[in-house]
């Protein structure tokens, strides 16, 4: 009997690997003499780099970078196992969680940490980078990621412009001659479930600029000089990004990373089953439990539970989710090849004390859902 245990982390109590692990607790205290295999997971946002170095073997580097209003922090890169690839978590650099909430004004928050990132991992010879774009504080298209990479934006007088989304209004001149040549040599697979487009009622600045800060004539600002970024874009490279699905990813960053890195969209979870060979493991396994701290209607959107899920439907292997919450619209993850989703919880209480009692708990749920589809003969 075998059991393949393919979790997401549970932000804020555990990494994907500690949960992995606790869960594989349980499930050997149900059934000691079962074969099991651990896989963390991640669906390209926080976690991905971790889980990919596990996976391959590989190592973080220490990197100091700018954070999103300028400050010199400490960040890092991860070098997968190849020595070729590099996972670059722009949250890292540039995410919302590094400043304080009376700070969020994408105005003036840049991508320039991020571009920091992309040249260590240059410096260090690898020219395949996977880009995880969730957790973004920035609304700047990528062009503190430009300036950080050689590239000048300049004003209608030859100035280079300041940080942030409010200075783009005012780029007159894209120049390119500086940018890092290695680029060229370079590969980027962004790891992007978001759809919103570049600019427009469904783009970056309006979807996803209220949560960093800013106002609705921030908003209304920002788009604005996103289009007239996207019209320079289109005359300095040929490619009119306006309206392209997922450009709108992380302020426009994912944008930049296409208009100008020859980037490309990839679904995060998809990166992470493929990286992991988790069809590999999955192909002969009885069960697949994997979970992730909120499940709901979001989960069948790219969420690691879902991306596993269809692994394993593949397989006609059943699979259990066990979630730290459960929200609305789960029922839409049986159409994903999900059996069913299941609660740790094991009685009500605050989610501080269930944060800190998550690894107790994870325990407890995956021997009683081993348990229990042992009972059915599942397991036999």
């Amino acid at each position: 009997m075998k059991i393949v245990i393919a979790p997401d982390s549970y932000k804020g109590s555990l990494t994907a690997k500690e949960v992995g692990l606790a869960i594989e607790r349980g499930v050997k205290r149900a059934i000691n003499e079962s074969v099991t295999v651990v896989v963390p997971m991640a669906d390209g946002g926080e976690g991905t780099m971790d889980c990919l170095m596990d996976a391959t073997g590989g190592r973080f580097l220490e990197v100091i970078t700018k954070n999103p209003l300028g400050r010199d922090i400490k960040s890092g890169i991860g070098i997968l196992g190849d020595g070729m690839t590099c996972v670059i978590e722009m949250a890292m650099s540039s995410g919302l969680y590094l400043i304080g909430e009376h700070e969020r004004n994408p105005l003036y928050t840049t991508t320039y940490g991020f571009g920091q990132l992309i040249e260590a991992g240059l410096n260090h010879g690898c020219r395949h980078f996977i880009l995880g774009l969730g957790g973004s504080a920035t609304n700047d298209g990528g062009a503190g990621m430009l300036q950080a990479l050689g590239a000048e934006l300049l004003d209608q007088n030859g100035q280079p412009l300041g940080f942030g989304g409010g200075e783009l209004g005012r780029i007159a001149e894209i120049r390119l001659e500086g940018l890092d040549p290695r680029i060229a040599e370079s590969e980027f697979i962004i790891a992007c479930d978001v759809n919103s487009p570049f600019v427009g009622p469904s783009g970056a600045s309006a979807v996803f600029g209220p949560q960093k800060g800013a106002t609705p004539e921030m908003v209304q600002q920002l788009d604005q000089n996103l289009k007239h970024f996207a019209d320079l874009i289109e005359r300095a490279k040929g490619i009119a990004i306006h309206d392209i699905p997922g450009t709108g990813a992380a302020g426009g960053l994912s944008g930049g990373i296409l208009a100008f890195m020859d980037g490309q969209l990839e679904s995060g979870i998809s990166i992470v089953t493929r990286m992991t060979d988790l069809e590999s493991a999955i192909q002969d396994a009885d069960l697949v439990i994997t979970g992730e701290g909120q499940v709901d209607f979001q989960t069948a959107r790219g969420k690691t539970p879902c991306g596993v899920a269809h692994v394993a439907r593949k397989h006609q292997v059943p699979v259990i989710v066990l979630a730290g919450s459960i929200g609305q619209g789960i029922e839409s993850l049986y159409e994903h090849g999900v059996s069913a989703v299941i609660s740790i919880l094991n009685r009500p209480m605050p989610l501080d004390e269930a944060m800190a009692l998550t690894e107790t708990l994870l325990e407890q749920a995956a021997e009683q859902v081993v348990r229990i589809y042992n009972i059915k003969g599942g397991l036999q």
